[in-house]
């Protein structure tokens, strides 16, 4: 036959060259699977003997590509785009014609590293093989590939077969011994690769992870390797699916194979002749999969074959010669699987079929003999008729599961014969089925129900579902005319009730019931719900729900989210003896009706009110209250939380809050910035640590007296813009003996003198925009040594003087970070002899080598710990002089940026790393003697020269970073002499670099 002649991997010149062309041309059409199965299987003719420059090689196999398999494009592109067309053998292996003659009988093919490069890919001459030996070591047992251009989906690869005796010698086309390399002990180490010698059980189960075109390849690389990838194990299970095979090589499969017990040929060209003429080498097959052609009559006869089937499966196919009736008898089989076909009329006749699906196919009518079928599925058999479907549901006694959803002509009055004929019936989908009501249909023993998409059901339809008693599933999804569900039944685990726009009322009593998904449901205004297992309850967006009574003993999470019509009555159903104990997390975000909120649960832990914007009152009596969320509640004017379990709590902004009681036993940080009319606060935390007040200007003494005695442990405590805080307050905070952070900025005081009393272990304060603070204010911070722990102080936008600065700069020597932003009183910094630390050693004094001070010995006898000196936007200060004899060791950074009538700054600081003087348009003169200056912003700087610019940085070995953009005095040109003047210069800012 042609397949036959094809499936020669060596073809002699006898034949004409017409034939050599026709074949050529075939390869290029037709993809097929060769095999070669030695002394067990089929022989390949005898070969003619003609010159060997006559023998072609009819495939060549590109490098495989995993992502573009099957593709003969991809096949096309790595030969360059062109056509594949047979190739003379010797071309193929890069062999010269003077070496044709060469003897290389005990030559065998070098195994190449993994990874290395295929000489046929790479250009490299292939080790060249004698006209006496075949063109692989494995002689006729050789595979052969043809290319040919079918779309990607169809997969291209060869199956190499071999005798499992490993002991064999390969054979010839002659069928005489060839030896190899191992055999005649000829070995060339020139064209041996590493021996890859593994144990055949590693071997085995190396292969076990290997598909069947994987094994074919790994059978052609050794003797070992074809002796693993034949074994029995890996080929018991043949799919062929969408891939091209003759019918002469099937056959040999098969009976190289008889154990075979699963078979797919979907997709398969005429798959109905192979299975007719191999069925006789399977008698073990178990599975079939067949698809996409045409099977007749005989297909189905012929199964009787194969007594072992269980599992029958066409997909997409067309039965019969589209007359007469096709007919499945089959003893043996348990599944079957008619899915997508067409066929006028189906009989089934098998005794020990169970489950059957006849899915999406177009059949007018359908018999069935089968008494032992317990699943049956029509779904989408749009052409049977409602007596079809009767009569065949009816004549299996035992059935238990029935699909049969999209077959509009459904009745009642089959469901009701359904009924009587299947006394065992549990699982029923009538889905899309537009003439069931359901109403006088009894099933007992039903368990699973599906009704999706019924316009025939209604609230009268309940009390036949009600009948079954053991139903654990139902959806009613889509029954448009469905009103109301009102269901007690001992066994119902789930429901669906998802877009019913007439839903009104949903009743439910059942201790198992575990899921509810009530969506899109947009009348439903009650919901009663009695359960015994549910944990969780989601009713998002039911608009008009307004009536809600659980008792469900085991509930814990629950989603009222915009449950817009939500009554204060809600409040009763959540807390303690309102039905949901164990309840821990509730969401009512966006139930913009709830107006008084009132929850006493023992159990509750999480709790959302975000977007109530209609809640005035909140009162909670939740012992485990963890995490609460009130954003959006601008509303609220009362809040109580007595007693909560909460460690923080952050109201944002309640604009509207005036009354406030906290009673939280575990609460450390606690958040009431944005609460500006808040006057009467009760906080009872003893663990508080941080309280942030901010804006509260309505916060009276009273109130912070009473947080200050119940709240000991607060250490951070901020009352910026807090107006109406006074002495009397002040004087409060010695009862805070932890306190290390006061915040005061924004406020009207005169009187820091409570402060001074009352907080002696202060570390940071902060008196930013304190407009009535006078000179005399401060000081006890120089003069008495009043907070002596004291290391940051803020004095931004105050009214603080000249000589109030100097000397707290001068005196107070433990301040780490000085922030004096925007004083206008500040004039000049200047830092000489004059000051109280004069009398330290310089930083620059040297003493004699034989007493050596270090450092820190000096910076431990100045005193001065200042780091940070922030000085932006003063806008009357012209004069910074900070000299070595200053002893600022540690200052690092220093911004007087924004300071527009600065003039001149001479700093001598061996610590500073950052310099801000940007927008210091007034900047004439600036002296630099700072060795570890690394970066210097002088940002429209408009009056400074480039002269003393140059002199200034000539002294920061280490400056990297120089910002001079808007410095119209700065020369781009110039910018040269910069880096030859500072070395360590690598990046320079200006407007004049492009």
């Amino acid at each position: 036959m042609a397949d036959g002649g094809r499936m020669k991997g060596v073809q002699g010149a006898g034949g004409g060259a017409g034939d050599e062309g026709e074949g050529n041309e075939e390869a290029r059409e037709e993809l097929e699977l060769a095999l070669s199965l030695g002394r067990r299987g089929w022989h390949l003719p005898p070969r003619q003997e003609p010159a060997p420059r006559s023998l072609n090689w009819t495939a060549v196999l590109p490098e495989w590509n995993p992502d573009a398999a099957g593709s003969s494009q991809v096949a096309e592109r790595a030969l360059g785009g062109q056509s594949i067309s047979s190739l003379a053998f010797h071309d193929m292996l890069g062999v010269d014609e003077e070496d044709e003659d060469r003897d290389l009988q005990n030559k065998r093919l070098r195994v190449r590293r993994f990874g290395e490069e295929s000489p046929l890919h790479s250009g490299a001459s292939a080790t060249p093989f004698g006209s006496e030996s075949s063109f692989l070591p494995i002689s006729e047992e050789c595979v052969h590939l043809k290319l040919s251009r079918f779309p990607e989906h169809e997969l291209e690869f060869g199956l190499s077969l071999f005798p499992n005796d490993g002991s064999e010698s390969p054979r010839d086309a002659n069928n005489e011994k060839v030896d190899d390399a191992e055999n005649s002990g000829g070995r060339n180490s020139e064209d041996v690769g590493i021996r890859m010698d593994l144990s055949d059980d590693l071997l085995h189960l190396i292969f076990s992870f290997l598909g069947q075109k994987d094994l074919c390849r790994a059978g052609v690389t050794c003797k070992q390797w074809r002796s693993a990838s034949v074994h029995d194990d890996f080929w018991k299970c043949l799919k062929f699916e969408n891939t091209r095979i003759s019918l002469q090589n099937f056959v040999n499969i098969c009976r190289r194979y008889p154990s075979v017990t699963e078979l797919n040929l979907h997709g398969v060209i005429n798959a109905e002749t192979l299975v007719l003429e191999a069925i006789m080498f399977l008698r073990h097959l178990k599975t079939l999969t067949m698809g996409k052609g045409q099977l007749g009559e005989a297909f189905f006869l012929a199964l009787a074959e194969c007594p072992l089937l269980t599992a029958l499966t066409v997909t997409d196919a067309s039965l019969g010669s589209g007359i007469q009736e096709v007919t499945v008898n089959h003893d043996g089989l348990r599944e079957l699987h008619i899915l997508k076909c067409r066929a006028l009329r189906i009989s089934v006749r098998c005794s020990q079929l169970q489950i059957l699906s006849l899915r999406r196919t177009g059949m007018a009518h359908v018999s069935l003999n089968c008494p032992q079928l317990l699943e049956l599925d029509f779904q989408s058999c749009h052409k049977l008729s409602d007596n079809a479907i009767r009569q065949a549901a009816t004549a299996c006694p035992l059935l238990a599961k029935l699909d049969m959803s999209s077959c509009s002509c459904v009745t009642d009055e089959t469901l009701r014969d359904i009924a009587s004929s299947c006394p065992s019936l549990s699982v029923l989908d009538a889905s899309n089925c537009p003439n069931i009501s359901f109403e006088s249909v009894r099933l007992p023993m039903l368990i699973d129900l599906r009704l999706l998409s019924c316009e025939g059901i209604t609230s009268a339809s309940m009390a036949a579902i009600a009948y079954s008693r053991l139903l654990e599933a139902l959806q009613l999804d889509n029954c448009s005319l469905l009103t109301s569900v009102s269901l007690d039944l001992p066994h119902l685990k789930n429901i669906s009730l998802v877009h019913l726009r007439k839903f009104a009322d949903l009743n439910l009593r059942s201790p198992v019931l575990s899921y509810i998904k009530v969506s899109r449901c947009s009348a439903l205004h009650r919901v009663s719900i009695t359960s015994t297992t549910l944990q969780k309850l989601v009713l998002q967006k039911q608009e008009s729900l307004s009536n809600l009574s659980l008792q469900c003993h085991n509930l814990i999470d629950v989603d009222l989210s915009d449950c817009e019509s939500l009554t204060n009555a809600i409040c009763e159903v959540f807390s303690d003896g309102g039905g949901c104990p164990m309840l821990r997390s509730l969401i009512l975000d966006n139930c913009e009706s709830l107006s008084i909120v009132e929850l006493n649960s023992s159990s509750l832990a999480c709790l959302s009110l975000a977007g109530c914007r209609s809640m005035t009152f909140l009162r909670l009596s939740c012992p485990n209250l963890q995490h609460v969320n009130l954003d959006g509640c601008d509303h609220l004017q009362s809040a109580a939380f007595c007693p909560v379990g909460l460690e923080s709590l952050n109201l944002g902004i309640c604009p509207k809050l005036s009354v406030l009681r906290i009673e939280a036993p575990n609460m450390s940080i606690l958040e009431l910035k944005g609460c500006g009319v808040l006057s009467e606060a009760s906080i009872n935390c003893p663990r508080l640590t941080s309280l942030d007040a901010s804006f509260c200007r309505q916060l009276v003494d009273d109130s912070l007296t009473r947080m200050a005695e119940a709240c000991p442990l607060i250490e951070h405590l901020i009352l910026s813009s807090c107006l109406s805080i006074g002495i009397d307050g002040l004087s409060s905070l010695h009862c805070l003996h932890k306190l290390t952070l006061l915040d005061l900025s924004y406020t009207f005081l005169i009187n820091l003198k409570p402060v001074f009393d009352s907080c002696p272990q202060l570390r940071v304060l902060k008196l930013s925009a304190c407009k009535y603070l006078s000179d005399s204010s401060l000081d006890a911070l120089y003069r008495e040594g009043a907070l002596p722990l004291l290391v940051e102080l803020d004095l931004s936008y105050s009214s603080i003087g000249q000589n109030a600065i100097e000397d707290l700069l001068a005196c107070c020597t433990n301040l780490v970070n000085v922030n004096l932003n925007g004083c206008t009183n500040f004039q000049e910094l200047v830092c000489g002899s004059d000051d109280s630390s004069s009398v330290d050693m310089p930083v620059d004094f040297c003493p004699p080598s034989s007493s050596p001070i270090k450092s820190e010995e000096i910076s431990e006898r100045s005193g001065r710990l200042l780091e940070v000196l922030s000085c932006t936007g003063c806008p009357n200060i012209k004069k910074v002089v900070i000299p070595s004899i200053a002893n600022f060791l540690h200052l690092s950074k220093i911004s007087l940026n924004l300071s527009t009538n600065l003039k001149e700054v001479d700093l001598t600081c061996s610590n500073l790393f950052m310099l801000n003087l940007s927008n210091c348009s007034s900047l004439e003169v600036l002296k630099l003697d700072c060795p570890r200056l690394t970066n210097l912003q002088l940002l429209a700087c408009t009056m400074l020269q480039e002269e003393e610019l140059e002199s200034a940085i000539s002294r920061c070995s280490a400056l990297e970073i120089l910002n001079v953009h808007s410095c119209p005095k700065i020369n781009a040109l110039d910018f040269g002499r910069l880096r030859l003047v500072c070395p360590s210069l690598k990046r320079i800012q200006s407007s004049l670099i492009s």
